[in-house]
């Protein structure tokens, strides 16, 4: 599903809402081609609405659609694996990233 469905409330085109299939527990992945912040603020939704754990909804952005794309090196913080990670700090209800990096090194 894209991430702008679970930000807007709902499909743009009239589909299944995001948050409905994440509440049923048969939603699997996030993504986001045009509005790349999504993610992160989508994944912070289905912790407060969807009743997600953070990690379980972390998983949705990051280690899920990675998997799904072939991309097994990332996604999570294990052993041998990039080391892409943020920092976020939360102002009301806006997660926003203060720092990041990618591959164990600092970009941000």
């Amino acid at each position: 599903m894209g991430a702008p469905n679970v930000i807007r409330g709902g499909s743009h085109s009239g589909n299944v809402a995001a948050m409905t299939l994440a509440r049923e527990g048969v939603l699997d992945a996030l993504s986001s081609d045009y509005v790349p912040s999504s993610l992160l603020r989508s994944a912070w939704k289905l912790m407060q609405e969807g009743g997600f754990s953070l990690p379980a909804a972390v998983k949705v952005v990051s280690r899920h659609p990675a998997c799904a794309v072939g991309l097994a090196d990332r996604g999570e913080i294990a052993e041998g694996l990039r080391g892409d990670l943020i920092r976020v700090k939360v102002l009301g209800d806006h997660p926003m990233v203060r720092e990041a990096w990618v591959a164990g090194r600092r970009v941000s």
